[in-house]
Formats: C-alpha cells, sequence, structure tokens
C-alpha cells in the first residue's frame, strides 16, 4: 500500500472513530491512542485528569514505542475495521 493511500485510509479510520458515538472498551481505547499518538507522531504526556488514566495511557504508549509511524496507522485501521465488524 503506498504512503498516500495508508494516510487516506488512516483518516478514515480516526473519522470513524471520531463518528462512533458508543463508549469504546477501555483496552480498545488504550490501544487507539497509543496507536495514534505513534501514527501522529505526537509525544506529548498525556494529561488527563486522574492519575491513573495517565499511567495507563502511559503504559499504552510505551506498548507501541519499537514501531513505526506507518506500522501504527495500520495496526490503528486494522483495529477500527476488526471493530467495527463485529458491532455492525
Amino acid at each position: 500500500m503506498s504512503d498516500k493511500q495508508l494516510d487516506i485510509e488512516f483518516q478514515q479510520a480516526v473519522d470513524r472513530v471520531n463518528a462512533y458515538t458508543d463508549p469504546f472498551p477501555a483496552d480498545t481505547l488504550l490501544k487507539l491512542y497509543a496507536y495514534y499518538k505513534k501514527a501522529t507522531n505526537n509525544y506529548n504526556k498525556p494529561r488527563g485528569k486522574k492519575a491513573i488514566i495517565n499511567a495507563f495511557k502511559t503504559n499504552a504508549l510505551f506498548q507501541v514505542k519499537n514501531i513505526t509511524e506507518d506500522e501504527a496507522k495500520q495496526e490503528y485501521i486494522d483495529l477500527v475495521n476488526n471493530y467495527f465488524l463485529y458491532r455492525e
């Protein structure tokens, strides 16, 4: 897949998640968060109001530290596609 096609599919997956109004399971949310942050090269510290949530987010980011931005985009796309495959 070309970089441009990957970027298009990634953005479509992000839009799909943002448009979804039901809550995601916590483990799925953490994976989406980590893959998104890695894919967009955003390494800002989590800034939630609860320390425990920030700890989980930091751990999720740590778990994806050894993948590339493109791999993170593909993982995000796959996670979204698989999640909605079983919901629709």
